[in-house]
């Protein structure tokens, strides 16, 4: 570790406009590979640099003899990441020039911002809300079973309009809340708990505490851990999965000329017993999973995947990715897009997509990526596994192509590599 670290640190006279000697720690290239590149998120590990909180850098641009000054972050972890945005547009083929100098210590704007309240976190963009995570218990509608009381979901999800896409406790399905993936046919030992149907009271998902929050100018967001908790254990209550959910927007424009926000949600999920847990193959369970805004109808939404199913014939198929978009009153259309990482379990993803009757042909919205929709998945102790989704939340309406491009940049991000020795 220490020869790489010296091998990184070196001195350098650096002859461009308004640069002076400075002590220069990475010289790196970024290429777009196969793809076009549109304001891209760009990650490089800083494995061997000295990160502390008394060490501050500046990144530049080497852009026709020049360095132009660019916004990053730095990402704490086992091996630091070096966070910024691939700005403008980027051909396939090309390749742009980057150094990072050490400096001394700069006030930046965090643009992305976490706002911790006694009822839930809130992500924002400037004043603008993104999404709420529910940290307080939300109880369904008076005279309802309180079984249904439920925390550790999105919702509202907002667009950048203000348009909420997200709804919770619906009369027809009060256990739905927003965004959140519950899994339902669950195996513990020798009984199967559902931690989906909350009525069923065999086991519920509740939000256990908040692991770290993230300002940034280049994304924010946060951390928390979920409890899933059975009922038909030998105890009244048995914890029998630890799960963090790790959700960041990233400060960026996705889509050139449209309001857009781009987040991402990673979880993470253990077993917390020392015996095998088997969540069987159903049509419902996991992944992630919305229960669209009450506006949306059979009437005014619509539902296209990357492989060009529609509402009519989704249900049950796989995808990368899946757009929902619909009318909102008053306010035009909004949407969001759901994309699955290529490393996911059963990817591209099996899925479940309410038909156009549901509901006494209302059609309400109701979309899901399913990972266990075919094939049960065993999770053995001592292993933590990973799904890893990111949302496109807009205003109007997007492309095809532009979904491909979007998941191209979340599946095969830009290349990055050392130029110095």
């Amino acid at each position: 570790m220490k020869r790489s670290l010296i091998s990184l640190f070196i001195i350098v006279s650096i002859n461009f406009p308004g640069i002076s000697q400075k002590t220069e720690i990475l010289h790196i290239s970024v290429g777009s590979g196969s793809f076009e590149r549109i304001n891209t998120p760009v990650s490089f590990g800083l494995e061997g640099v000295s990160i502390s909180d008394t060490v501050s850098f500046k990144l530049f641009e080497k852009v026709n003899g020049k360095l132009i000054q660019k916004t990053f972050q730095i990402e704490p972890g086992y091996i630091p990441q070096l966070w910024w945005i691939l700005d403008g547009k980027t051909e396939s083929g090309k390749t742009r020039e980057y150094f990072l100098f050490k400096d001394v210590p700069q006030i930046v704007e965090n643009k992305i911002t976490t706002v911790v309240t006694p009822e839930s976190i809130v992500l924002k963009n400037g004043n603008s809300e993104i999404l709420h995570y529910q940290t307080a218990v939300l109880y369904p509608p008076a005279k309802v079973d309180t079984a249904y009381k439920r925390n550790g979901f999105i919702h509202p999800l907002i667009t950048p309009s203000g348009n909420v896409l997200t709804r919770v406790s619906p009369p027809d399905h009060y256990h739905h809340v927003g965004i959140w993936n519950p899994w339902t046919r669950v195996r513990i030992g020798k009984h199967v708990t559902d931690f989906w149907n909350l009525y069923e009271k065999q086991g519920t998902v509740r939000f256990a505490g908040i692991n770290s929050i993230i300002n940034g100018p280049v994304y924010g967001g946060f951390s928390v851990r979920q409890e899933h908790i059975d009922f038909q254990g030998k105890k009244p209550e048995e914890l029998a999965l630890n799960e963090v959910w790790d959700v960041r927007a990233w400060n960026m424009e996705p889509v050139v000329g449209l309001k857009a926000w781009l987040v991402d949600l990673t979880t993470f999920l253990s077993v917390a017993g020392d015996s095998t847990i088997v969540f069987e193959a159903y049509r419902y369970g996991g992944g992630i999973g919305i229960r669209a805004t009450e506006e949306w109808t059979r009437d005014n939404s619509t539902v296209l995947t990357s492989e060009g199913k529609t509402r009519k014939d989704a249900d049950g198929t796989r995808a990368r990715w899946t757009d929902l978009n619909g009318a909102i009153k008053n306010n035009g259309q909004s949407g969001i897009v759901f994309f699955s990482h290529p490393a996911n379990r059963e990817h591209p993803e099996p899925m479940r997509v309410w038909p156009e009757n549901m509901n006494n042909n209302r059609g309400d919205v109701y979309f899901e990526f399913c990972p266990i929709r075919y094939k049960e998945w065993v999770l053995n102790p001592g292993n933590v596994y990973r799904l890893k989704y990111r949302m496109l939340v807009y205003d109007g309406k997007i492309e095809k192509s532009t979904a491909d491009r979007i998941w191209n940049d979340f599946a095969y991000p830009p290349i990055v590599k050392i130029l110095n020795k």
